[in-house]
Parts: structure tokens; C-alpha cells; sequence
């Protein structure tokens, strides 16, 4: 059996998350907002510092949030909902039947395993969505932010990617528009938005930690918000004591500015939704707030460069601590952005 959605729409983008869920509000609910601010009314940015030795890499930071399309559709007044699903057998029925009921549908995986991809590193929580599938070929259609066309992706490699035995997993998540009505004024979602990013970089919620300690085992080391930043900027001095410290430095650099970020580790997005939400919102979103998040993206990317030519050089302190003084001039940026940002949200 053979099957596809014929009608979506997909527009290629900057990062997997963000633009699944853009094309998936224009085709459920005919909303027609650009990436950066369904980035951004999904309160998308994050510091997330995890480190084990059993990974692979050890350390890694990374800069969005788990629940950002959730997030996004709650903001908005969408009811749309992900669940797990541990039966493997289960998971990929469930999505088959979604889509042969015409259904596009949201699935995150690991990028490392879709053969479509071909990419070199374990990268999880990658979003896309599935249009079709080729029973007699055993390949699924695949709509990816980087062609607007849909890939084939082998069922083996697919289903590896949604759960695999090694790494960090998200079990088969997949997500499901329950009811498609626009609930919330774009004022009101980007003032919910604003203040749950607030909240969890703060600290007041602390949902994404709990979130991704659920999916890894309890000696790795976690932390989010603004205690992942200073967490990330802590650990960098000691890396050119570590064997894997160039493949950590490469990783990070890439996660920071190649990986679909969009640059600046999500901060370019973030800003953009700062400059229209300002629009919006203007009292509680200031033009200085907006700078701060632009010069946080500059440093990210300065970051990265830096990560890069630490590579070279892994044993070198200096460059180590180097890197360490920009990520603490990342941390202090970001800490009053969001302080400026929580004077005005509550």
C-alpha cells in the first residue's frame, strides 16, 4: 500500500522544529507566521548543559527547548499534543494511520539514523514530519526543513532514528492536532510565550530539566537556563584535560552555529521574535532587551569560531579559557535579558 498528503506545504527554513511547526499551523489552521516567531511563541531558547562520559559526545550544550512546538500551539490556543510511545510496533501504526487518514504528522528522531540525511554525528530530538509511506518499497515520505519536496527514508532507518537503543531517546514521540481553532490574540501568545521563557531561564520552571532528565540515566549531569550557561562556562577551562576535548570542541562549535540553529545557537530567531513581539507588546519588550539578544547571538557565533580553533589546539589552556571568558560574556548578556524581560512578565 502506498499513501501520501498530497496538499502540504513545505517551505525549507533554518531550523527542523521551527519550521515543522510553521508549515503545520499554515496547513491545520491557515496561519501564516514566519520561523522566527513560531520559534519564539514557542519560549524556543534554552541553555541545556548535559554531560556523561558514556555519551557520545560527553558534553554538549544546547540552545532550544524540548517542548517548543507544544509550546508554540499552547501560546496560540491550539489543543495540539505529543505523546510517547515505547512499543515500537505501536508507534509506527499509530503515524501510519494518522497519515492514511490524511493527517501530516509531527515525528522527532535522531538525524544520525535517516539515510536521507546522511549526517556524521548523533544529533537527537531532530523534528520532521511524515506525509506518506510505500508499504512494497518500505521507505516513508519524509518533509524535512532543507527541501520542500518529500524524501524517502527506509522504515529500518526510521525507526531507528525515533528510538534507539543508545543515546538519548524521545521513544517515538509524534504529535496530533486535536482541535485546529486559533484561541489566543497574537498579543496574548506572544505575552504567555515571553513569560514562560522568562520562567524556565530564570529558573521559576524548571519543566525542561525534569523533561530530559526522564530520557537519560541519573549520572549525567544536567542543567538548564541560566545555570546551564554558567554550568557550560565552568566546565570549558578543564576540556584541554580531556582525550575527547577536539571532538567536543568541533561538536559544540557545530551545534552552536551549523546544526539548524539558525545561527547564534537559536539567539538570531529569538531576537527577530523580540523585534516583532516589540511591535506587539512594547511594554514589555523593550528595544534594549532586543540588543541584548542580538549581542548574545554575535557572541555565539564568536563562541563557535572559537571552539573551532580550540580544536586545533586541545591542550592549550589559554585558548580553553578563552572560550570560558565569552561563554561568561553569553551568561552575564543573557541573565539580564531575561531579568529585564521578568520585570515586565511577573
Amino acid at each position: 500500500m502506498e499513501t501520501i498528503v498530497e496538499n502540504y506545504r513545505n517551505l525549507p527554513g533554518q531550523h527542523c522544529g521551527s519550521t515543522a511547526m510553521r508549515n503545520l499551523l499554515y496547513h491545520y489552521c491557515n496561519l501564516e507566521l514566519n520561523e522566527e516567531v513560531t520559534f519564539g511563541l514557542g519560549s524556543g531558547v534554552e541553555s541545556m548543559f548535559i554531560k556523561n562520559d558514556k555519551f557520545d559526545p560527553a558534553v554538549s550544550i544546547f540552545g532550544r527547548s524540548i517542548t517548543m512546538e507544544v509550546d508554540a500551539a499552547q501560546s496560540l490556543g491550539i489543543d495540539y499534543r505529543e505523546q510517547p510511545e515505547m512499543d515500537n510496533h505501536k508507534a509506527w501504526m499509530d503515524v501510519q494511520n494518522e497519515v492514511r487518514n490524511g493527517f501530516p504528522t509531527m515525528l522527532t528522531g535522531d538525524i544520525f539514523y535517516l539515510d536521507y540525511r546522511d549526517y556524521k554525528v548523533r544529533f537527537p530530538a531532530h523534528r520532521f514530519v511524515l506525509l506518506g509511506f510505500d508499504d512494497q518499497n518500505e521507505s516513508a515520505f519524509i518533509a524535512d526543513r532543507v527541501d520542500p519536496e518529500p524524501q524517502r527514508c527506509s522504515y529500518k532507518a526510521l525507526a531507528k532514528s525515533r528510538n534507539p537503543d543508545t543515546g538519548i531517546t524521545t521513544f517515538n514521540l509524534w504529535g496530533k492536532f486535536f482541535d485546529t481553532k486559533v484561541r489566543n490574540s497574537m498579543e496574548e501568545a506572544a505575552i504567555q510565550a515571553l513569560k514562560r521563557n522568562v520562567d524556565r531561564m530564570i529558573g521559576k520552571d524548571t519543566s525542561q530539566m525534569e523533561l530530559l532528565g526522564a530520557t537519560i540515566d541519573e549520572n549525567t549531569v544536567v542543567a538548564t537556563g541560566i545555570d546551564g550557561l554558567k554550568a557550560f562556562t565552568d566546565d570549558l577551562p578543564d576540556w584541554h584535560e580531556r582525550e575527547d576535548a577536539g571532538k567536543l570542541a568541533v561538536y559544540n562549535a557545530q551545534c552552536i552555529e551549523k546544526f539548524g540553529t539558525g545561527g547564534g545557537n537559536f539567539r538570531k530567531m529569538y531576537a527577530t521574535f523580540l523585534g516583532w513581539a516589540h511591535h506587539l507588546v512594547p511594554d514589555m519588550v523593550s528595544k534594549d532587551v532586543i540588543s541584548l539578544a542580538e549581542k548574545s547571538a554575535e557572541s555565539w557565533t564568536m563562541l563557535s569560531d572559537l571552539l573551532l580553533t580550540a580544536s586545533k589546539e586541545p591542550k592549550s589552556k589559554d585558548v580553553w579559557k578563552h572560550a570560558a571568558k565569552k561563554m561568561a560574556e553569553i551568561t552575564d548578556f543573557e541573565t539580564e535579558l531575561f531579568e529585564k524581560l521578568s520585570l515586565k512578565t511577573g
